[in-house]
């Protein structure tokens, strides 16, 4: 039984090598290439070298092949094992089924608002609804360019979408709160 706790970027990485065998560079580049980068941070090779290494510990993924190329280093593609196909899909089961606690940055720097001046927090939140507003308008151009593909392959990016239109409109309330002074603290 693996050791293993589910996480997003593990879930990814068996499901890149549900589609075929590839070494950590092919997972890396194949996140990429279907936007799953948008659902899960692959910015730090680290952290999937690290990760690919735990699933191969745990059994969940093995070595197909070690080769070399004369243009790159040495290269060990691994493949999805009878275990991590099954433990993939317990772990999609349970992410979908099970709400987690989870905690982003943005909650508890909301919870820490006292901190700072109705005025900075004004400023501050005006930026994160300017940057919001360029994250879905580049959502909506995503979903128009890709509209011929099955609508399961783009359900996150709608997710995501609905989740930061429902942010949006929120966070206006706010800022039209705090610009009104509907919304203010002490500041000493």
């Amino acid at each position: 039984m693996p050791t293993m706790r589910s996480t997003p970027l593990a879930l990814t990485v068996l499901a890149m090598l549900h589609s075929k065998p590839l070494h950590p560079y092919g997972v890396q580049r194949l996140i990429k290439q279907w936007g799953k980068d948008q659902v899960v941070n692959v910015s730090q090779r680290a952290a999937l070298y690290r990760t690919i290494e735990r699933l191969h510990a745990d059994g969940l993924i093995a070595v197909r092949e070690t080769g070399r190329d004369q243009a790159y280093p040495e290269r060990t593609v691994y493949e999805l094992t009878d275990a991590g196909r099954s433990t993939a899909r317990i772990w999609l089961d349970d992410m979908l089924a099970e709400p987690k606690q989870e905690f982003p940055p943005f909650p508890a720097a909301l919870s820490h608002l006292l901190m700072i001046a109705p005025a900075a927090a004004l400023n501050a939140l005006r930026r994160r609804a300017s940057t919001l507003a360029e994250a879905r308008a580049a959502m909506d151009d995503l979903l128009a360019t890709h509209n011929d593909l099955p609508r399961v392959s783009l359900l996150e990016i709608e997710y995501r979408h609905v989740v930061i239109a429902a942010e949006e409109r929120w966070l206006h309330g706010v800022i039209d709160d705090l610009g009104t002074g509907r919304l203010t603290w002490p500041t000493e």
